[in-house]
C-alpha cells in the first residue's frame, strides 16, 4: 500500500508492507520503482510515519523509530544500516562508508548501493557527501540533498543554544 504525504522538500510517497516502511520516494526520484508495485493508494495510510517525518521537519526528531523492510542485496542492507548510523546534522564521505562497514576499497559500490536506498530521508543517504566535500548524486536531486543537508545543520546549530 502506499500514500502520498507533503514535505517542506515536496510530495513523498510512503510505501508500506505488511504494517512495514519499505520506501520513501521524491517527486524526481531517480530509482523509483513503477507505480503499480506499491499496492493500493491509502488516503492516510502508514500515519506513524507520516508523523514522525513531520515530527523530522518541525525540528522535533532526529531520529526514526519505524519498522523498515529494506529489500536489497546482503551488501545493500549493509550499507542501508551503516547510514542509519550517521549522526543527524552530521555528513561522511563514501570512502569512509567503505572504510566502515569493512570494505574499504568499495567506495563506489557503496555509492550505487546508497543510490539505491529505497526509504530516503529515514534512512539518511543524503547525508552521504565526496571525498573533496563536494555533494554528489541524490536521488531525489542534488537540490533537495543541499536542502536537507542545510536544514539539518542549521537545526543542529540551533539546539546548541535551546535551554535544556
Amino acid at each position: 500500500m502506499f500514500t502520498v504525504v507533503d514535505s517542506p522538500v515536496g510530495p513523498l510517497t510512503l510505501v508500506g508492507e505488511d504494517g512495514d516502511l519499505s520506501g520513501i520516494y521524491l517527486r524526481e526520484h531517480r530509482h523509483m520503482p513503477p507505480q503499480e508495485r506499491f499496492g493500493e493508494y491509502v488516503e492516510g495510510g502508514l500515519p506513524q510515519v507520516a508523523e514522525q517525518l513531520q515530527e523530522y521537519f518541525a525540528r522535533q526528531r532526529t531520529e526514526f523509530e519505524l519498522p523498515l523492510r529494506l529489500n536489497g542485496t546482503p551488501f545493500q542492507r549493509t550499507v542501508w544500516a551503516a547510514l542509519q548510523e550517521i549522526p543527524y546534522g552530521e555528513t561522511i564521505s563514501y570512502g569512509e562508508l567503505a572504510q566502515h562497514i569493512g570494505r574499504p576499497t568499495a567506495s563506489r559500490a557503496v555509492g550505487l548501493a546508497n543510490g539505491k536506498n529505497p526509504v530516503s530521508i529515514v534512512v539518511p543517504c543524503h547525508r552521504v557527501i565526496g571525498s573533496t566535500g563536494d555533494l554528489t548524486g541524490y536521488g531525489g536531486g542534488i537540490d533537495v540533498k543541499r536542502s536537507l543537508l542545510h536544514f539539518e545543520r542549521e537545526a543542529s546549530e540551533l539546539s546548541l543554544f535551546t535551554p535544556a
